[in-house]
């Protein structure tokens, strides 16, 4: 698997050329329960990172979505809109959220290696 950069807010992004993908980690969908509804930006969208990139519910608790990056969004997974629980399943394969075209590619420096963020959530 290629190497994933994390979020505190429980947001993976994995770097393909110029773009971003994105998901939630295993360890906030494992927090969230069965996801049972999703909101997500748009193609065309700009989101900036920290910044509210979507909104996730289960039947446990509703959280917004923070992207870890700023840029465009250039792609958005209509599986996960349609199949939620697909990040139950695979939230890191085919439960992809958004592609985001890099403004700042600087900004995944600030994000957390593997082992960081499994030391982070080994805490909580």
């Amino acid at each position: 698997m290629p190497e994933l950069r994390f979020s505190p807010t429980h947001i993976w992004a994995r770097v393909e050329g110029e773009t971003a993908v994105l998901g939630v980690t295993d360890y906030f969908q494992d927090q969230m329960g069965d996801i049972t509804a999703l909101n997500l930006a748009d193609i065309g969208d700009y989101v900036r990172a920290s910044r509210r990139m979507g909104r996730i519910e289960s039947d446990e608790a509703s959280s917004q979505l923070e992207s870890p990056v700023t840029g465009e969004v250039v792609d958005v997974n209509p599986e996960v809109l349609s199949t939620p629980d697909l990040l139950n399943a695979e939230p890191y394969e085919s439960g992809w959220l958004l592609k985001v075209r890099l403004e700042n590619p600087s900004e995944l420096e600030e994000l957390m290696s593997e082992d960081e963020y499994t030391e982070l959530t080994a805490d909580i």
